[in-house]
């Protein structure tokens, strides 16, 4: 609540700032500014993925039944919502008949 520094009138809140509503005195208290504290930046997210299908392990395919398959690993690490998190996704590519399935 303020008072006119002219008439000491009540000043009523607008916008702008006050303004008295008997003499249209206007005044202007300037910008107040909040200081906040620097939030942290998130992480980026690194998807680890190797393209090398070389690594060969003994695993039975579900389409065909060979008992050989490429194996890949991959790695998924970040940050979601503030909370860390470590991702892994197994695929394998059979060897034959080049079906591929994930595990995770």
């Amino acid at each position: 609540m303020r008072f006119c520094e002219k008439c000491g009138s009540f000043m009523e809140n607008t916008p702008r700032g006050y303004r008295c509503q008997k003499c249209g005195f206007e005044l202007n208290p300037g910008v107040v500014e909040v200081a906040r504290e620097d939030e942290p930046k998130a992480e980026p997210v690194y998807v680890v993925k190797t393209d090398d299908e070389s690594i060969k392990v003994n695993q039975i395919c579900p389409q065909c039944g060979h008992s050989e398959a490429y194996h890949q690993v991959r790695v998924a690490l970040g940050e979601h919502a503030g909370v860390n998190s470590d991702r892994y996704v197994e695929r394998f590519k059979c060897v034959a008949c080049g079906h591929i399935w994930v595990t995770n």
